[in-house]
């Protein structure tokens, strides 16, 4: 293929459609990974459990909000990861309206691995690529990302 190809292939994939093709590779990858090592966890419950695993004190409006669901959907997610026992929700002693949701021993244990499996995943998904690569790439997707968010 000589270079004026390469490019001519490159302009006529929108870079939206470049976007969501990685995020549902990395994804259907990911739950691959989950499957192979016993884990049922769909993405929103993935991105929940690592929002807790971060540390975070979390309320469901925060979570929902980084999950992208709303709160009544939120809730369902959590009612079903505590019952597998993988969450707590504690009352707020400062705030009898709000709770805390924090990982079990259980739900920090299942992380560990699933975290794992992430890591296999973004290693999928760096081969072949060099840590300047890596580093070039990462920013290139920050500054894009960065530049829609960013107020006119």
């Amino acid at each position: 293929m000589k270079p004026s190809d390469a490019s001519a292939g490159a302009c006529s994939t929108s870079l939206g459609l470049l976007f969501r093709q990685l995020r549902d590779a990395m994804w259907a990858r990911m739950e691959r990974e989950l499957a192979a090592a016993g884990h049922e966890l769909t993405f929103s419950q993935y991105v929940t459990m690592k929002k807790l695993a971060g540390g975070c004190t979390a309320g469901v409006t925060d979570l929902a909000r980084a999950a992208d669901l709303n709160p009544g959907a939120m809730t369902r997610l959590l009612d079903r990861l505590e019952a597998r026992g993988l969450l707590v929700r504690v009352a707020d002693p400062g705030d009898r309206r709000a709770l805390h949701i924090h990982l079990t021993d259980a739900g920090r244990a299942m992380w560990r691995d699933v975290d794992q499996c992430g890591r296999r995943v973004r290693e999928r998904a760096f081969h072949g690529m060099d840590e300047a690569t890596r580093a070039q790439l990462t920013g290139l997707l920050e500054r894009a990302r960065d530049n829609l968010l960013s107020p006119d």
